[in-house]
């Protein structure tokens, strides 16, 4: 694997804003993948912002970085952990 394509997994696994709990990203639970989020960001000393935001740009960036190779069904829960993201930090659902 390249240089370029390996550097978006290094973020995620090293980020300096969250300490993510191994393969969170990989749940088919949404409302598990919302927690996770949210107990890292809750737990961050490292990060820039508050931790709903923290939370959602870890969780934006995995999406957009899995992009066209991400299957619909897997985009689909994603998607649905923002809503419970939003709901976890009481945020209103968007949409």
């Amino acid at each position: 694997m390249t240089a370029k394509k390996k550097w978006s997994a290094d973020v995620t696994k090293h980020s300096d804003a969250l300490d993510l709990e191994a393969h969170v990203f990989e749940s088919d639970d949404a409302r598990k993948i919302a927690a996770s989020l949210k107990r890292s960001a809750e737990h961050s000393d490292r990060r820039k912002a508050e931790p709903f935001r923290s939370a959602m740009s870890m969780l934006n960036f995995y999406i957009n970085r899995a992009g066209k190779n991400l299957p619909a069904a897997r985009k689909k829960v994603l998607e649905d952990a923002k809503d419970e993201l939003r709901a976890a930090f009481g945020r209103p659902k968007e949409g």
